[in-house]
């Protein structure tokens, strides 16, 4: 890329922009959208086993005009790709969403973790209430990758004549998890699509990931998990009282109380930009759940720390390492020990990067007011990976509900409002005109 950056800067949309936008805008449809997003939700796809929703959604691809392509990773795990191709002489556009669930609703996977029962935003199957569509992931991550096809589909539909090519990229793998215990591979998650797709050459000049948020996002947190270790003594309830034994499964309330005390510290240090990274304990382990009467030796805390696109993993870890010194030190006999188990850096992009100024002024167009960046963020996603590959890269979401909905107040990703849904793919279709029928010296790139 040259050290020109026109993107603040660019003209108004021509005349002939104008009718290519009007004429790709009068191509979307409410009605099919529903039943895109309903579709999906109805095509079970955790993390790891996504190949039929991709191959699905690959030869949609193929239907709508686009060059759709099943890309596969392995016998259960794969990426769908489409391309509507440019005839030359402009930027590539990737418009990026993954599709993979958190959940599987399998109730013997799933609980009782996420709840006493699989509430009905929790399960693969829809439910189409008053312009809602409630399922697993309906909103995030399904509803987001409805919005990058339709979008895609609609600047096809009207026969635009690109300069670059439009490439359509839903990811396999996007959610924050290593492997499911029914898979064997262990890296099916934590971008693991998206890494592979870009290894294999599927990437673009510009890059629009579809993630959660209604504004333009330039950067955001990374993530890092660490195991911390809280030692004691293997023991025996019978002579619980004789032997005096160090409890770990006690101990490590100590351990949760200095780390309670400490992340909003974390925040406060690290918060810069538009993110506000945090810390949480998700996961505790210890002793044998067929055998109580014998108390372990160890019991361990997971943790997943945030990290700042300034904030290194192991900048991060030395900050955790001083407060566990901390929390040992007001706590005698506490035992500690740490191990980081993944690092996924933050990542930005200049704000005065083209697709980041392209992205604020669809957004503009679309909401009718000055956009106003969204600070305090600390949400993770697979524009890591893009932008950690070179790739600059803008995050634009769904908007909020302008309405009561179901689940509200709760975490839920499954909930999406068509109306919403539809500001979104509008701004994607004004980011596609504006970026890929530009020659390349337009935007700031070399021939």
């Amino acid at each position: 890329m040259s050290n020109a950056n026109p993107g603040a800067t660019a003209p108004a949309f021509s005349a002939e922009q104008t009718r290519w936008l009007e004429a790709s805008l009068a191509q979307l449809d409410r009605n099919a959208m529903c039943e895109l997003v309903a579709g999906m939700v109805g095509i079970p796809s955790p993390t790891g086993e996504e190949r039929p929703l991709a191959e699905h959604l690959a030869q949609r691809l193929k239907c709508n005009g686009l060059d759709g392509a099943c890309q596969v990773i392995d016998a259960g795990q794969a990426n769908a790709l489409g391309r509507y191709r440019g005839t030359g002489g402009g930027a590539d556009l990737l418009l990026y969403a993954p599709i993979d669930t958190h959940l599987t609703g399998i109730p013997e996977e799933d609980l009782p973790w996420a709840g006493p029962s699989i509430r009905p935003d929790l399960k693969p199957e829809a439910t189409l209430a008053d312009g809602l569509v409630i399922g697993l992931c309906a909103e995030n991550s399904k509803g987001f990758a409805s919005c990058v096809i339709s979008a895609a589909e609609a600047v096809a539909r009207a026969g635009v004549p690109l300069r670059g090519d439009l490439l359509i990229g839903l990811g396999a793998g996007g959610m924050p998890t290593n492997t499911r215990p029914v898979l064997g591979r262990h890296n099916t998650g934590q971008g693991n699509g998206c890494s592979f797709m870009l290894e294999q050459g599927f990437r673009g000049d510009f890059a629009v990931i579809a993630k959660g948020g209604w504004a333009v996002a330039w950067e955001e947190v990374g993530l890092s998990w660490f195991r911390i270790r809280v030692h004691g003594d293997l023991g025996y309830t019978g002579l619980r009282r004789r032997l005096n034994n160090r409890n770990p499964i006690v101990l490590v309330t100590k351990l949760i109380e200095g780390l309670e005390a400490w992340f909003p510290e974390y925040t406060k240090a690290n918060t810069s930009g538009l993110v506000e990274p945090e810390g949480s304990i998700g996961a505790i382990e210890g002793g044998w759940t067929y055998k109580p009467t014998f108390i372990p030796a160890a019991c361990d805390v997971y943790l997943d720390l945030r990290l700042s696109p300034r904030t290194d993993p192991m900048a991060a870890r030395a900050q955790l390492l001083a407060a566990l010194d901390r929390i040992k030190a007001a706590n005698p006999g506490l035992e500690l020990s740490c191990e980081m188990l993944l690092a996924v850096p933050g990542a930005s992009t200049p704000q005065d990067n083209w697709i980041i100024q392209s992205g604020i002024r669809a957004w503009e167009a679309v909401a009718g007011q000055t956009h106003v960046p969204r600070t305090g963020t600390s949400g993770a996603t697979d524009a890591n990976i893009l932008r950690g590959r070179g790739i600059p890269t803008a995050r634009i979401g769904i908007p909020p509900p302008r309405r009561p909905v179901p689940y509200a107040g709760t975490f839920s990703m499954g909930v999406v409002e068509l109306d919403g849904m539809m500001e979104l793919t509008k701004c994607l279709v004004r980011v596609v005109i504006d970026t890929c029928t530009r020659e390349r010296s337009e935007l700031g790139l070399a021939h």
